[in-house]
């Protein structure tokens, strides 16, 4: 190998072109590469607003924005855990004031295994409801 005098081994030039801090979050979320761009328009106020939500939700705004645009392009509400728990609640109301207005008495096992059964049955009612409400 020949070494030219001034000009320093290949070797000793080596250098990161990028930092080599843990970067696994923003390495997830950059997994898909997106290539198309969709615009809009926004008043000052509604900018405003939309920054807040975003910083709250501890996202950048366009990663909001997209977030919100793809779960309802799939059917958001059928992901939305909130309609499961509320139709839990429901289900519950239901059978158990249904034997308790009837005089019955709920064991700890019955009330155990209803509740059981509604947790099996919450997700599968508000996966039928949510696209039974598409639909329309």
């Amino acid at each position: 190998m020949r070494v030219y005098v001034g000009i320093p081994r290949l070797e000793a030039l080596r250098m990161p072109l990028l930092a080599q801090h843990n970067d696994s979050q923003k390495t997830q979320r950059k997994t898909v590469f997106r290539n198309t761009t969709v615009c809009l328009k926004l008043t000052e106020q509604e900018a405003r607003l939309l920054d807040q939500l975003a910083t709250a939700k501890g996202m950048a705004r366009s990663e909001w924005m997209r977030d919100v645009i793809l779960r309802e392009l799939r059917g958001g509400s059928a992901s939305d855990p909130s309609l499961a728990e509320i139709l839990g609640v429901r289900l519950l109301l239901v059978n158990v004031l249904r034997p308790l207005a009837a005089g019955q008495r709920l064991t700890p096992e019955a009330f155990d295994k209803l509740l059981d059964e509604i947790s099996d049955a919450k997700h599968q009612l508000a996966g039928k409801l949510a696209t039974s409400a598409g639909r329309k």
